[in-house]
């Protein structure tokens, strides 16, 4: 059995990768409460946000994480579509479990959903990204400490969402944001300490490419993205500053009425 180096690259990759995760988490839960303070086309978009938001965050966590992952005696390469296509499911399943929460009719009930939908989304993601894996030998896995990470997954899933629901101020939806990145970070970890890997003979050449060729950019790119939309949110007024802006005009309107129009006056 090979012997796996999880922080080969020392601090950097988990700090940073816990960091992209509470800043996806914290994008994810802002937009999702914009969401239900809204109706319509408007809710629509707060919730597809919402979910490029968690879904992008806790992919770039994942690849962040695996640069400090390495096995010796084998280099490592990255099946392309594997990857893509993990990126895609994180965000189609974790977009069913944030729209589930914004549109269900029973709250309870629609919690418990998306929570479920989501974790096992986020699940569905960090194994499709590890099936990406190519290297000399063959990937196995410990069945219990698989269903662990996946019951981490569900509940930091569930408890993100219903932060979503009940937490308001900045400093609750940073203290929710911090406990839901520890806990996809703690999934992450988890589903890698269920890893073992058998190497194999090294005659041939790798397909695929390596993690600093391509997971990297494209974790940057998410990452930018994660950081221009953060400044967006915090940016744009909420429902209730633009209510209250909208009275204050209507306040000032009837205080202040419009004169009569030059036109109207040069006439008289």
């Amino acid at each position: 059995m090979a012997h796996l180096h999880h922080f080969s690259t020392g601090w950097p990759s988990p700090v940073l990768a816990y960091v992209m995760a509470c800043i996806g988490s914290a994008l994810g839960l802002r937009c999702t409460v914009r969401a239900l303070a809204t109706d319509g086309r408007s809710r629509r978009n707060w919730l597809v946000t919402a979910s490029a938001a968690m879904a992008s965050g806790i992919w770039t966590m994942h690849f962040v994480a695996m640069l400090g992952f390495g096995v010796e005696g084998s280099a490592i390469r990255y099946d392309v579509p594997l990857t893509l296509l993990s990126l895609l499911v994180a965000m189609a399943v974790v977009g069913a479990g944030v729209f589930t929460v914004g549109y269900g009719r029973s709250r309870g009930r629609s919690l418990l959903l998306g929570g479920l939908g989501t974790g096992l989304g986020v699940g569905a993601m960090h194994y499709l990204g590890m099936a990406a894996l190519r290297l000399h030998g063959s990937v196995g896995y410990d069945l219990r400490t698989v269903f662990l990470s996946l019951v981490i997954s569900v509940a930091a899933a569930t408890t993100a969402l219903r932060a979503a629901l009940v937490v308001r101020g900045a400093a609750g939806a940073s203290v929710a944001a911090l406990v839901m990145g520890a806990a996809v970070c703690s999934m992450h970890y988890t589903g890698m300490a269920a890893v073992h890997i058998e190497l194999g003979p090294q005659q041939s050449a790798l397909e695929g490419v390596a993690a600093m060729d391509f997971a990297f950019p494209l974790a940057v790119v998410l990452g930018s993205f994660l950081f221009l939309a953060s400044a967006f949110v915090a940016l744009s007024p909420t429902a209730r500053e633009s209510a209250e802006s909208a009275e204050a005009e209507a306040e000032a309107t009837v205080l202040n009425p419009p004169g009569p129009s030059l036109t109207a006056r040069s006439r008289n």
